[in-house]
């Protein structure tokens, strides 16, 4: 199991810089989040997982890996095809999207194995022309499957409840969320670990 690397370098710059995380990151310690290293196979369970209960999601993972004898690839799924994909329990919208997303690989429209040589913002255009990758997705795989350092999205509702939480605000206004945003680079991706486990207090 791997995990987002991260440790009392990152800690004590976001304790120096903003006192009220500071006192949470005290609190709480070293997290632990898993990340898949491969972004595929990292896409793929994305796009399962959206709209859907992580239990629902966990089921359709495991059929789909049963279905592909536990290698996601490009070529697994291209060979699997779009009606073995939709039968592992998705919707066709989402099983094509799968599909798609594994045929822009096997022709080079994106390469997966080339992701990590480009910037954030290159990464989240290449990503976002694809079908069913959105914004939010494609920041999620910069920090879940790139490791990237400073990701702190606007798009993720338990990022904002946590940041909301952090500083008793009622609201969020964008300029705000910059604001706090641009104080925890460059290390904004540990800041969210914190801010997802603020949302959930």
């Amino acid at each position: 199991m791997i995990f987002f690397e991260y440790g009392n370098l990152e800690m004590e710059y976001l304790k120096s810089r903003d006192k009220k995380l500071g006192i949470f990151i005290d609190k709480i310690g070293l997290i632990q989040r898993q990340v898949t290293p491969n972004v595929f196979p990292a896409i793929i369970q994305s796009i399962i997982s959206q709209q859907i209960s992580t239990k629902a999601a966990l089921t359709v993972l495991n059929r789909i890996n049963i279905q592909l004898n536990h290698e996601i690839t490009p070529q697994s799924v291209t060979i699997a095809g779009l009606d073995v994909i939709k039968g592992c329990g998705m919707s066709q919208r989402k099983a094509g999207y799968i599909v798609g997303i594994a045929q822009a690989a096997l022709t080079g429209n994106v390469n997966f194995d080339m992701l990590h040589t480009l910037t954030d913002g290159e990464i989240i255009k290449k990503l976002t022309a694809l079908n069913g990758v959105g914004i939010w997705t494609a920041e999620m795989l910069l920090i879940f499957s790139l490791c990237r350092p400073n990701i702190v999205s606007y798009g993720d509702l338990a990022i904002r409840k946590g940041m909301m939480t952090l500083y008793g605000l009622q609201e969020l206004p964008k300029e705000i969320f910059e604001k706090y945003r641009n104080r925890y680079s460059p290390y904004g991706s540990v800041a969210s670990l914190y801010l997802w486990a603020l949302s959930a207090i």
